[in-house]
């Protein structure tokens, strides 16, 4: 379910201040942030945010097409190996 629009959308109030700072300071540095929910703002259009998946940092690149979606689809938390019942070879008849 989306966040309503009256409330706008969710940063990490940590987060939306780095990426204020490193718009002013013109620099180039990734952000680590934790915030896998955080939703992506024009503002970070840019810059390369790295996110914790849980076991390591994932960078990601902010394009313009990435606006309005969460940080944490960008960095996948779970492997997908195979489903069970792939493995076997197809039967002839």
């Amino acid at each position: 379910m989306s966040r309503s629009i009256k409330k706008g959308p969710f940063i990490e109030k940590s987060l939306y201040k780095k990426v204020i700072e490193q718009q002013k300071s013109g620099e180039k540095k990734m952000i680590k942030t934790y915030s896998r929910c955080s939703t992506i703002i024009p503002e970070m259009v840019g810059i390369t945010i790295s996110v914790y998946n849980g076991k390591t940092w994932i960078p990601v690149y902010i394009t313009e097409n990435l606006v309005g979606q969460k940080l944490g689809e960008f960095a996948p938390s779970r492997l997908f190996r195979s489903h069970a019942g792939s493995d076997k070879k197809a039967v002839k008849k």
